[in-house]
């Protein structure tokens, strides 16, 4: 599971919030009501990333929304580092 100290809906309202968790890079921002959430595979930052590279989902934005936007990224990224063994 994805650690994102200071991590909050607070923090999002303002400013987007990118990291890597097990070789999967992710994106956090807010669109009004919505958390977006997209996932893209290293080594390239979020800018230089192709969109078609690109997964995004999108969930409530509230602190429960956030849990499940990272829960969704460490399966994502669970799935990622199991392909590669």
């Amino acid at each position: 599971m994805i650690t994102a100290p200071g991590l909050s809906v607070n923090f999002l309202k303002k400013e987007a919030y990118t990291g890597s968790h097990a070789g999967t890079r992710y994106y956090l921002c807010s669109a009004g009501d919505t958390l977006k959430a997209c996932i893209y595979p290293e080594p390239w930052c979020f800018e230089a990333t192709p969109e078609e590279d690109k997964t995004w989902r999108e969930f409530p934005f509230s602190d429960e929304g956030l849990k499940s936007a990272t829960a969704w990224i460490s399966a994502a990224a669970e799935t990622h580092r199991q392909s590669l063994t």
